[in-house]
């Protein structure tokens, strides 16, 4: 089980290596914007739209890692002096019931919207941008596959981990 965990980690890991190329490009894409505008004169809406491609990319692609590397926000009041055992049951409880569903019922009211962007070929959101809505929805089902296979990942450390003791 646990080959089955790292493989899901190694997932979330390679693709967290590759977007997080996407801050500095769009940090670059941004600054060449600003400078286009208004040193030059120059502006692009497909430039513009390119940022919100990359900023919507990297966060939806990279919340699998976040949520690998424990980087989520979390209220723990209450959690951080609770025992290992009952922190563990409050994860168990919350990747069970709250995550997985969550992330479920986002996927399954998601997809007839990705499926028509799909079926038209969905053109840009403004006059001259990116005629690629279409793979902007993608993102979508994309992000909640990605946690929800880290969430297993989780889960099966966590219940492994109960097994032990």
């Amino acid at each position: 089980m646990r080959r089955i965990a790292n493989a899901l980690d190694g997932i979330n890991r390679g693709l967290a290596h590759v977007v997080r190329w996407l801050a500095l490009i769009m940090v670059l894409t941004q600054f060449a914007i600003v400078v286009g505008r208004y040193v030059f004169g120059v502006n692009s809406i497909a430039a513009q739209e390119s940022v919100l491609y990359m900023h919507a990319t990297l966060f939806m692609l990279a919340a699998g890692y976040t949520l690998l590397v424990d980087k989520h926000v979390r209220v723990d009041v209450f959690y951080a002096g609770l025992s290992p055992r009952s922190q563990r049951r409050i994860d168990i409880f919350g990747h069970l019931f709250l995550l997985l569903p969550s992330m479920a019922a986002l996927l399954y009211w998601s997809w007839p919207s990705v499926r028509n962007s799909w079926a038209i070929f969905e053109g840009p959101i403004a006059v001259g941008g990116i005629e690629a809505v279409f793979l902007l929805k993608s993102l979508i089902p994309a992000f909640c596959v990605l946690v929800m296979l880290q969430s297993a990942a989780l889960l099966i450390r966590l219940f492994s981990e109960s097994d032990a003791q």
